[in-house]
């Protein structure tokens, strides 16, 4: 099973072509808008499969998915969180989907909103083969001393209910040392970080693969670059 992340900066109806080309077998996009709501016809004919979430109708949270996949959502309460789109992949997959965001509070903005989720709604990702994937805003880089929920608090969380950062596995760097961005403000090459993730299971981590979009190819349609996760341990017939 492969699972991309990316970040289209909005008007995804238009760069179906750039998300196709990563062949996924589902699709976790953040600034993309609802194909309920869209005049695209090519648009809605790609999202055929998917399931949805956001309060701004072309900007919200979307899982896409093969029609051979089933996407059953999960009803976890988590109003006034954003934004997370909480899933089962097949019916046994836990996905959490993720974009953090202010969400209108002063103090736990953007990784502040991950922490709360994790509070409430850990056990959902604690599971054998659960995924924890998106834009996290983040990076502990940033990390505030006297708060107990910045971006390492959450690695550390996240590594008690089994869940490691497939990039940080696999390239064998530190959080906040990373060498490969995935964002690049304005879409500057001299403004780079690293702010998007793929948490995945210790479990799955043995024989799975992690890339990361060239900036040549992809900054030509967001300033975020797409996360390609391998899994070959959940692949289907």
């Amino acid at each position: 099973m492969r699972i991309a992340s990316w970040n289209c900066n909005g008007a995804l109806r238009n760069k179906i072509s750039y998300i196709s080309s990563l062949e996924a077998d589902v699709y976790i996009i953040q600034e993309c808008e609802d194909p309920a709501s869209s005049d695209s016809e090519d648009y809605r004919a790609w999202a055929s499969n998917y399931l949805w979430t956001g309060g701004n109708k072309n900007k919200g949270l979307g899982v896409f998915a093969s029609r051979n996949i089933r996407l059953d959502p999960v009803a976890l309460p988590l109003s006034p969180l954003e934004l997370f789109l909480p899933c089962r992949i097949n019916g046994s997959i836990p996905l959490l989907a993720a974009w953090t965001r202010e969400a209108g509070s002063p103090t736990f903005r953007y990784i502040g909103q991950l922490w709360k989720l994790l509070q409430r709604h850990a056990r959902f990702l604690d599971s054998e083969n659960a995924i924890l994937m998106g834009d996290l805003n983040s990076n502990s880089c940033w990390d505030v001393p006297d708060r107990w929920w910045n971006h390492s608090d959450v690695v550390h969380e996240l590594r008690n209910i089994g869940l490691l950062s497939a990039y940080h596995h696999f390239f064998g760097e530190a959080q906040g040392h990373e060498t490969i961005p995935t964002f690049y403000m304005y879409r500057r090459r001299d403004r780079p970080y690293h702010i998007d993730y793929a948490f995945v299971s210790k479990c799955l981590l043995k024989e799975a693969d992690l890339t990361i979009g060239d900036p040549g190819f992809w900054l030509e349609a967001s300033d975020h670059l797409p996360l390609l996760l391998a899994l070959p341990s959940l692949d289907f017939p």
